[in-house]
């Protein structure tokens, strides 16, 4: 399998609208969306003498966001980030950045949904964690990337029949991780 080159000096041009609509989706704000891209190139940047070229350039800067998203929310939802949080007085009360506004209404089945959203994709990501370095890969790029199979099979250099007892043995690592850690 040929070992991928890294080459930031491309990130931007190739990687940055794909990282922001990955980012958008998980925290549904620009502002943060954006940092997070930002500190995902930085963070690559910093990291760039441990990338082993074991999978492409933008999967690399994929897993460093993930991470990123993952710290964001934690951040967020620990005492310490709680502490950290910023209040903004604009002009129009209806902008104004309030911590009592984050906290959901019950009555609010979308707020309710986000919130549920985030946990499960919280559980998801330490589920995948857990996974065979393998396994984890292609779970991510089939299931969550939704890449083609031709695409993994060609990046991975693996077989499509070998693509899918992996898939499968990912599939039922995932459900039996998340049976224990988000249905109970």
């Amino acid at each position: 399998m040929p070992k991928h080159v890294i080459d930031p000096n491309q990130w931007i041009n190739r990687y940055s609208d794909y990282l922001f609509n990955y980012t958008i989706t998980r925290v549904n704000d620009k502002e943060i969306a954006k940092d997070l891209v930002q500190d995902t190139f930085v963070a690559g940047l910093k990291s760039m003498k441990n990338f082993k070229g074991e999978a492409s350039e933008r999967t690399w800067l994929i897993s460093i966001l993930k991470r990123k998203v993952i710290d964001h929310y934690r951040k967020i939802n620990s005492n310490k980030g709680k502490a950290e949080v910023r209040i903004t007085y604009n002009t129009d009360e209806s902008e104004g950045d309030w911590l009592e506004e984050r906290v959901a209404d019950p009555f609010d089945k979308t707020a309710e949904d986000t919130i549920e959203n985030t946990e499960l994709g919280i559980a998801i990501e330490n589920c995948l964690e857990k996974l065979p370095e393998k396994q984890a890969q292609v779970f991510e790029m089939k299931t969550i990337l939704n890449y083609e199979t031709e695409a993994i099979c060609n990046e991975l250099n693996i077989t499509a029949s070998n693509l899918w007892v992996i898939i499968h043995r990912a599939r039922v690592a995932m459900a039996s991780c998340l049976e224990k850690s988000w249905f109970k």
